[in-house]
């Protein structure tokens, strides 16, 4: 009987690791990454399709945010403010569950509906978990070829890292 019980936990036990990935990074994308690819379309009145790789060649600054998180809506604001005349394309992606609350934030917040997108699966989507997000979301700069070169960027880092390298 005593076999058994100890059977019984080593079963227990490799069944439990077996489900477990080791090959994944839980902490999420850093400097140095190459952005996970992704197509997403515009809410503005000529719906068009964005693909990230169709940016490459561009810097490209991909704020994630939503807007119930006032923290990442703030700074997603300051952000696209911050680009007016510079030579970076802002991809704004909101992962809000309802479209009429993305909709009116993206109107009382005078974001450029051209660059903001919808995620409607929100924090459940495939590109929240390519990104490995976590609350309170992020924002990556990525170089000509698609490769992180700063995370969590603020405006003044921003508008020093664009003139070194337009």
């Amino acid at each position: 009987m005593r076999y058994v019980k100890w059977i019984f936990a080593v079963l227990l036990v490799v069944s439990l690791t077996a489900f477990v990935d080791n090959n994944i990074n839980h902490e999420g994308l850093e400097k140095g990454d190459v952005a996970p690819d992704f197509k997403i379309n515009t809410t503005s009145n000529g719906e068009r399709t964005l693909n990230l790789t169709g940016l490459k060649g561009h810097l490209v600054l991909i704020s994630f945010w939503a807007s119930y998180d006032a923290t990442s809506r703030m700074n997603n604001v300051k952000l696209s403010n911050a680009l007016c005349g510079k030579n970076v394309e802002m991809v704004s992606v909101s992962f809000d569950s309802y479209p009429s609350i993305f909709k009116e934030t993206v109107r009382t917040d005078r974001i450029k509906t051209s660059d903001c997108f919808l995620e409607p699966g929100g924090e459940n989507s495939r590109l929240y978990k390519d990104y490995r997000l976590k609350r309170g979301f992020t924002n990556f700069l990525l170089d000509k070829n698609g490769v992180i070169i700063a995370k969590n960027i603020t405006t003044h880092e921003l508008s020093s890292i664009v003139k070194k390298l337009v």
